[in-house]
């Protein structure tokens, strides 16, 4: 019995220990989520606003006057982006867009099979759930440690090898798969198009779409082939940083699930232990009353 007793001390010794980092990572990922989440909101609604404006000028002009990255062209060479973080211990964060990123695999499979289709892994965790789930995709880990520094010059870094990869036909489609912060307990896996730009669809389907009259100074064509580009590093940074704020908003989620788990683990140790050691207190004076019983016999 004792050694029954002794079991459930270390156990319940062994959950302490693990509450009490698991409420530490909590308050962790609670302080940089703060930061994270400013960063992101700051920027979602300029990116957004972007992205709007840059749909539109495409969607209204000649592709021969338009910029490179709104043609859409058939599909022989294609490339996935895949954001995740580089440590664990989020729920199903990660593995919600490794699985993203797996359907566009499956999408892409014939291309994977003439080795035209290219996995771009940002964070180590897509790399670690998707490399021996692609076979014939081509795997790239340069910028795989890019998720340690996400500054805006080294993720334009990033987006402009894939615009230059797309306007030289080494790449006629780009998607990434990121994770979309919605609030701390909330993230969407998303897998949005990058290249080529994608138009606005509205009313174009019901042949009702009207062309919109712009004014370009100083000139069209000068004009798009420098906003485009900056306007695409903007969107790029924006699934940085929402994947980001959406890793701090998994692991907080997690751990504080965690904590409350192992309180409740705790709880039944307790009580585990204290039958237990009842047991054994209503064994030994079973065996007092016994002895003494016998000694007078």
């Amino acid at each position: 019995m004792s050694g029954k007793l002794k079991e459930v001390r270390e156990r319940i010794s062994s959950v302490k220990s693990t509450q009490q980092i698991t409420k530490a990572m909590k308050m962790v990922s609670a302080a940089k989520l703060r930061n994270a989440q400013n960063a992101i909101t700051q920027m979602r609604p300029y990116a957004q606003k972007l992205d709007k404006v840059i749909k539109n000028i495409l969607s209204n002009i000649d592709p021969d006057e338009g910029s490179s990255f709104g043609i859409s062209r058939e599909i022989q060479k294609a490339a996935v982006v895949v954001i995740t973080s580089n440590r664990g211990l989020a729920g199903a964060f990660n593995a919600n867009i490794s699985k993203e990123a797996y359907k566009l695999y499956e999408k892409y499979a014939d291309l994977a099979k003439e080795g035209n289709l290219t996995f771009y892994f940002i964070g180590k965790k897509g790399f670690d759930s998707l490399k021996k789930r692609i076979p014939g995709a081509v795997i790239n880990k340069d910028h795989i440690e890019l998720f340690n520094d996400l500054t805006f010059e080294n993720i334009a870094e990033v987006a402009d090898s894939l615009m230059a990869q797309f306007q030289s036909l080494d790449l006629d489609r780009v998607d990434v798969c990121y994770g979309e912060f919605k609030n701390a307990a909330m993230q969407n896996p998303i897998a949005a198009q990058y290249l080529p730009v994608a138009k606005v669809s509205g009313t174009a389907e019901e042949g009702k779409k009207s062309n919109a009259d712009y004014i370009f100074e100083p000139g069209k064509k000068e004009l798009l082939e420098s906003l485009v580009p900056s306007i695409l590093q903007t969107t790029f940074q924006k699934f940085c940083l929402d994947t980001q704020a959406s890793e701090h908003g998994a692991r907080m989620t997690a751990m504080d699930k965690a904590t409350e788990n192992a309180g409740e683990l705790i709880k039944e140790l307790k009580i585990t232990y204290n039958k237990a050691r009842q047991e054994s207190i209503t064994k030994e004076i079973l065996e007092i009353v016994g002895g003494a019983a016998a000694l007078e016999n």
